[in-house]
């Protein structure tokens, strides 16, 4: 059943709820030194579960450059509110960053960054239960204090740290996290992992007034998801006044969007997406994501569709599948060609590889096939790629000749069109 994108305008803010400013506001700690002359302020200190900590520290540590430009970016900025009771995280590589936050017991607040990785390692490997963490001296210095041992991670202030990007103009609309991962799902794997070709690196996104589009292609496939639009009750009007716009967004940036929205199915309603000047921020619960939109003119990916087919298969994915799976182990000796020979007096669909030197061999399944009989060979890396992403029991497979262009939809469920190219097989 294809689900409906429900696409909501909102309102913009100033900023958002967690984007507050280093507190200033004095803790116990202070008070009791200025009444005794001592200076026993505590600079930050917060009690929190391993299990938090490591949860929201592995998300935003996605975030952190492998080569930072400047030392601070190999950083996570750790920010303690006394007066909200939150913990904020923040990782960004100038490209991409990702602001989470969460509850725990601030008795002190303040802000530094740690070294990411060291950090992550340590809170990995400390047991369940409550952590301590806290810089007393005030000079960015975090004690680390567990059931198990007390460790000491020496990190920098957040003053260079970089702040993420705002977007309070442009574009914002609401979707739906279940529409957003079927999409992204259905898309991502098509992208290109070749930088020269910029622009396909990422998935081409359509807001649209009677839904959602999402195109990738990598010059070898194609791969197009829909979702219909269906206001919810009493926001028909809004939704007729909704200004349509596209934006191509890096699929790295994407595929960690996926896994934030996945951590959170369960509780998730709408994803926030605000776009304006080349910027992109998602925004869903505690979340933020934010990310440059990739420059260059998306290709005009609909005009390589064929209106016409001469011959058309219909076929149980999950069997197609499997022999691929199987026959797969001898593509891999022979450039992963695999040929398909579609014999339509006997309804039959014959897979077959012949590795020079290797071996050989043929899976045929049963299919109901319309038009000639025709022999074509393709990728099969590229034919897997689509067949897992379909994910209905049946799909039908629509072709003219051997060299043009072959597409895959389902018969059920997501609305999706993957294109694949056959390979041209010398005799």
């Amino acid at each position: 059943m294809t689900t409906n994108a429900c696409v909501s305008p909102v309102k913009k803010t100033e900023k958002s709820a967690f984007w507050f400013a280093k507190i200033n506001k004095p803790s116990l700690a202070t008070v009791l030194g200025d009444i005794t002359g001592a200076d026993t302020r505590i600079f930050m200190k917060l009690v929190c579960t391993q299990h938090d900590l490591n949860t929201h520290l592995s998300l935003v540590s996605r975030a952190v450059p492998s080569r930072p430009t400047h030392p601070v970016l190999a950083n996570v900025k750790l920010e303690a509110d006394e007066e909200t009771q939150q913990v904020s995280l923040t990782a960004f590589d100038l490209n991409i960053g990702i602001r989470t936050s969460f509850a725990a017991e601030v008795t002190a607040g303040g802000v530094f960054t740690l070294p990411a990785k060291l950090l992550n390692d340590i809170i990995a490997r400390l047991p369940d239960g409550e952590i301590t963490l806290d810089d007393e001296v005030g000079e960015a210095v975090a004690t680390i204090t567990s059931v198990s041992g007390r460790y000491q991670v020496r990190g920098m202030g957040a003053e260079e740290f970089p702040e993420l990007p705002v977007v309070e103009e442009g574009e914002a609309v609401e979707l739906p996290a279940e529409a957003l991962l079927e999409g992204l799902r259905g898309s991502l794997f098509a992208t290109s992992g070749d930088e020269t070709k910029q622009v396909l690196t990422g998935v081409h996104l359509k807001v649209q007034q009677d839904g959602l589009e999402f195109a990738a292609t990598d010059g070898h496939r194609l791969a197009v998801v829909e979702t219909s639009n269906q206001p919810k009750e009493g926001e028909e009007e809004a939704a007729k006044n909704l200004l349509e716009f596209e934006v191509t967004i890096p699929a790295r940036a994407l595929r960690e969007l996926e896994k934030i929205v996945a951590i959170n199915q369960a509780s998730a309603g709408a994803v926030k997406l605000n776009s304006d000047r080349g910027q992109i921020v998602f925004e869903l619960g505690a979340q933020r994501l934010t990310s440059r939109a990739l420059d260059g003119e998306y290709p005009e990916y609909h005009r390589l569709i064929p209106k016409q087919f001469e011959r058309q298969i219909n076929v149980d994915r999950k069997a197609l599948q499997s022999s691929l799976e199987r026959i797969s182990v001898l593509a891999d000796q022979k450039n992963n060609i695999v040929k398909f020979n579609l014999d339509s007096e006997n309804q039959e669909l014959a897979l077959s590889v012949d590795a020079q030197d290797v071996g050989s061999g043929r899976e045929s399944l049963s299919a109901q096939i319309s038009g000639d009989s025709i022999e074509i060979a393709f990728n099969v890396k590229y034919f897997m790629d689509g067949l897992k992403a379909l994910q209905s029991s049946e799909i039908q497979i629509k072709l003219n000749t051997s060299t043009s262009p072959v597409i895959l939809t389902p018969l059920s469920g997501l609305k999706m069109t993957y294109l694949v190219m056959p390979v041209q097989v010398r005799a």
